[in-house]
């Protein structure tokens, strides 16, 4: 392709990327989803088209995609939940595995069991992506929510490990279990330190985070850094990039100032959006390339093989979960429940119950990595073609399937999150804050100040006082109310409705002063800045705050 017909192809992506996001936001349906079909529908059209480089994927994408989710993760409810997310990231992708590459090795022709280890590697990490987009717009509890997000940060670590020890055994001819679970030790805990030293040197870097623009260059380049370090020393670097960005995330309300978490907060969105729209219209191009390659295989191959890898995807997981939850607590692998009885601070939380367990079965949905994964075989590779075309259509089916059905059972189960609780804590949390501002006011009057600092303290102190008077009428509301939704306030309501008019008055008034040439366009837009920052703060529907 030359120049002229990549930059084509690249405005024509983002074109497709911006109108199938528009339809999803219409229509609800998942915009990974489309997006695959957008992708299988141009693989068919006569022209150019691209071949998933398994280089760039794990080089350029994924670590920015797991970077970020890391980021909008929370490190403390990961720490809670590590066993249940240990028994779905770890546990669960190497019984997955290994399940399907002693299928290979037993039902079809010619195939060995590293070869279908491999293959089982790259299909058994769900990428949960499609599944949290769907959850969260259908109202999914946050726990679940969380138990997503930390599986899905950690699947490929152990995922991505496996395969490199599946192909470095198929090309030794023998798979040693004790030697894949050293190496498989050895690359996830290097990893681990990789990721804490990444970290670490971030914050040692802060003074440079408190400018917007200097934030934004470290964040864009810190998990490519840890990728590249981990993956140059042949340890995890998915493991070290997931590991950086949680204890970043972390870190960020402490070592940041408001602005530079405002603009990297907005450019990892806009990074995050483009980089899902290509991963998954590339999905979709990929199939007529791969469907042709089969030439070689007989149907009875093909369908052994796909019986094997669909039926342990689909089975596996649910099985597992079952499992897990009928297990006695003393093996530590039963999902959810208080997580150490002997801590007073631990999570108190009932166990996942059958409706959560439907939930989380069908919220494996597949990938990027997987694709990425099975690329990344050798081309002389045993049966390359068929292990691709396996994992193909695992990814097509879970990502099309479970995709579109995952929104209608959420809703079917009737799992839905505590509104009026969220609200509760909020409204608690930001009663506590204007408090502490009032103390604070307090200690700042006692010391030495002149009659200009007591006029602005007392004026503060309205302030404080009206915001904190509002928010002990919105708990009180919250009590009175039995049903779990949240109440519906005439006065909030049109205190918001009111400030948004302000606000909308004050843009068109400085519009018209930069129309009639008595304001600058650099002027304008540092003012329009601060509205835009007031109006940002306002909920934007009734129940969000």
């Amino acid at each position: 392709m030359s120049y002229e017909e990549i930059l084509l192809f690249a405005l024509g992506a983002v074109g497709v990327i911006i109108l199938v996001h528009w339809v999803t936001e219409k229509t609800g349906l998942p915009a990974a989803v489309l997006l695959t079909v957008v992708g299988i529908v141009y693989s068919y059209l006569p022209g150019h088209n691209l071949i998933l480089d398994e280089h760039i994927i794990l080089y350029f994408i994924l670590p920015p995609l797991l970077y970020n989710a890391a980021l909008d993760s929370s490190l403390l409810d990961i720490r809670r939940n590590m066993r249940t997310v240990i028994s779905l990231s770890v546990v669960l992708v190497l019984i997955t595995a290994l399940l399907i590459g002693v299928g290979f090795s037993y039902w079809v022709a010619g195939a060995t069991l590293a070869a279908g280890v491999a293959l089982g590697a790259a299909v058994a990490p769900p990428d949960p992506v499609a599944a949290l987009a769907v959850g969260r717009k259908a109202g999914l509890p946050g726990k679940l929510i969380t138990l997503i997000q930390g599986e899905g940060l950690l699947n490929d670590a152990t995922a991505l490990t496996l395969l490199t020890v599946a192909i470095a055994a198929q090309q030794n001819g023998d798979f040693s279990f004790p030697s894949a679970v050293g190496q498989f030790v050895i690359s996830a805990t290097g990893g681990v330190l990789i990721g804490v030293a990444v970290a670490y040197i971030v914050r040692f870097l802060r003074p440079l985070r408190s400018d917007p623009l200097s934030a934004n260059a470290l964040s864009i380049i810190t998990p490519l850094a840890a990728f590249l370090v981990a993956e140059h020393w042949h340890l995890s670097g998915v493991l070290a990039v997931v590991v950086a960005g949680l204890m970043v995330g972390h870190d960020t309300p402490r070592y940041t100032t408001g602005a530079s978490r405002l603009q990297t907060s907005a450019v990892w969105r806009l990074i995050d959006f483009l980089l899902e729209g290509v991963v998954f219209l590339m999905i979709g191009m990929q199939v007529r390339a791969i469907v042709g390659a089969l030439g070689n295989y007989s149907w009875t191959q093909i369908t052994i093989a796909l019986s094997i890898t669909l039926g342990a995807v689909l089975l596996i997981r649910p099985l597992w979960l079952v499992i897990t939850q009928l297990l006695p607590r003393q093996l530590h692998l039963r999902l959810g429940g208080q997580q150490d009885d002997d801590t007073e601070d631990s999570a108190k939380e009932a166990p996942i119950n059958g409706r959560e367990v439907t939930a989380l079965s069908w919220a494996g949905t597949r990938g990027v990595i997987t694709l990425a994964a099975i690329f990344a075989l050798p081309q002389d590779f045993p049966n390359r073609e068929l292990l691709v075309f396996c994992a193909l259509v695992v990814v097509l089916v879970t990502l099309v399937g479970q995709g579109l059905t995952f929104a209608p059972l959420v809703r079917w189960l009737g799992l839905r999150a505590d509104k009026k609780d969220k609200a509760r804590l909020r409204n608690e949390a930001r009663s506590a804050a204007v408090q502490a501002a009032l103390n604070r006011l307090d200690d700042i009057q006692e010391e030495q100040h002149d009659n200009v600092e007591d006029e602005a303290i007392e004026q503060m102190r309205k302030q404080l006082q009206v915001r904190l008077d509002r928010y002990r009428r919105r708990l009180d509301l919250l009590e009175q109310v039995e049903s779990q939704e949240v109440p519906s306030s005439p006065q909030y309501e049109a205190a918001l409705m009111v400030r948004q008019a302000v606000i909308d008055a004050e843009r068109e008034e400085l519009l018209r002063w930069r129309d009639a040439g008595r304001l600058s366009d650099d002027n304008l837009r540092v003012l329009n800045r601060e509205l835009d920052h007031e109006e940002l703060v306002l909920p934007k529907r009734p129940g969000s705050h």
